[in-house]
């Protein structure tokens, strides 16, 4: 038996069970996610390692989440009209020429940063509007659970690789070079997962029109879909800012890139192991009892920030979180896609669902790095821990708005089977 039968037997088996284009699905996943944890995890650090100013990487963070919904919109157009895997293909493409671009430019990308976030949050919005469609395509309610563990795995086990080789390559090199470097790297990983999103099928759409106008009325005959809208709100609150700033604090707390990435690698250890636990969990109904207990241990993760910004605090609220908001992430997502099973249009809605997701999700970031940036003018400064404290505490919002316990009957009802009214 090969070694990749062997693997489809083993995440096969069982409740769940996961079909051949779902992995596939992980696969190309996995080849772009090690090319964004290559480039990513520095681009932010290359910004400011060019500027030293909070306000600019700030602002780009900004740009890039701000204009993130409206290529998702784009993005569900063109899945909707055409196929997800067409939207798949532009996405991963116009990464890669972004990285190109960065490349070609070098140190002008400072001067240019506008400009650069608004490709980068449109190349990303039409990347992730593909591919969170797929997940919600190669997946029903019973296996849905499984993939999304598996896909943290994935997803954490790239960003392992992506780190500690980036990190090695920039340390390689003198100044700013290695950046160059690893994002030529990474450009290359982006290619290899548009060439093998190629072996996933077009699906068979006839019902091709963009229900986006109906989404008013939608909100309103479903107050238990429009409440978990409002979870990623809250969620992007706090999220918007670890996305970018982890990377800064940490060198500013060693001063060595390379150990950055060494510790990134630790911290998605943390995560993947979280991604074994959620993969083998059968009964995923307890999403407030979840979401309280990582958003408990992310807060007082947050709370070491403020006895003070060192090594030795910045590293333990980095693994906490990294073990803990996995958790957060999973459990809503589940959640969400549940949702969707019941929405009007008998799934035709779905693609919509998932741009308006984003919207609600980046307005938050968007808010909280608008935030940040307002009240800190530097990593050094005493107002940081405050608003990361803040932020953090905000997460118990997204426990009032999900439903406290998914029902039994509901749980167990495969997406084909799940019945939805019409408008």
């Amino acid at each position: 038996m090969s070694l990749r039968d062997r693997w489809l037997r083993v995440y096969s088996r069982g409740n769940g069970r996961l079909p051949k284009e779902a992995l596939i699905a992980l696969f190309i996943h996995g080849c772009f996610q090690v090319g964004a944890s290559m480039s990513a995890l520095f681009l932010n650090l290359y910004l400011w390692r060019l500027t030293g100013d909070l306000w600019i990487n700030g602002m780009f963070n900004v740009i890039v989440y701000g204009v993130t919904p409206f290529a998702f919109a784009l993005g569900g157009w063109i899945a909707k009209k055409r196929d997800r895997m067409v939207t798949y293909r532009i996405g991963v493409g116009s990464i890669a020429l972004f990285f190109l671009a960065v490349i070609a430019l070098k140190e002008q990308v400072a001067a240019y940063y506008p400009v650069f976030g608004l490709l980068y949050g449109t190349a990303l919005g039409l990347y992730w509007t593909s591919y969170i469609i797929l997940q919600y395509d190669v997946t029903d309610a019973e296996s849905r659970g499984r993939y999304m563990g598996l896909n943290m795995i994935v997803f954490n086990t790239a960003g392992l690789i992506g780190p500690a080789l980036s990190g090695y390559i920039i340390g390689m090199f003198e100044g700013l070079r290695g950046y160059i470097v690893t994002f030529a790297a990474a450009s290359l990983m982006f290619l290899t997962a548009a060439v093998f999103s190629t072996k996933i099928r077009k699906r068979d759409n006839s019902h091709r029109t963009f229900y986006f106008k109906y989404s008013q009325r939608i909100m309103k005959q479903d107050r238990i879909w429009l409440r978990a809208l409002f979870a990623f709100l809250f969620l992007g609150l706090f999220q918007g800012i670890m996305l970018f700033l982890p990377n800064i604090l940490l060198y500013q707390a060693v001063g060595r890139e390379d150990w950055v990435g060494l510790l990134t690698v630790l911290f998605s250890v943390f995560t993947i192991t979280m991604g074994f636990v959620v993969s083998r969990q059968k009964d995923r109904s307890h999403v407030r009892a979840e979401l309280l207990i990582s958003s408990l241990f992310v807060c007082a993760g947050a709370g070491l920030l403020l006895v003070e910004v060192t090594a030795w605090t910045v590293i333990p609220f980095m693994i906490v979180f990294s073990f803990f908001n996995p958790l957060t992430v999973n459990s809503l997502t589940t959640y969400y896609y549940r949702r969707m099973d019941f929405l009007p249009l008998r799934g035709h809605f779905r693609i919509e669902a998932i741009v308006l997701r984003e919207f609600f999700l980046n307005a938050g970031r968007v808010l909280s790095i608008l935030f940040l940036i307002v009240s800190v003018d530097n990593p050094a400064s005493s107002s940081l821990p405050i608003v990361l404290a803040i932020a953090s505490l905000l997460q118990f919002g997204m426990i009032a708005l999900v439903e406290r316990r998914i029902s039994s009957a509901e749980a167990q009802i495969p997406r084909k089977h799940a019945k939805s009214p019409g408008l």
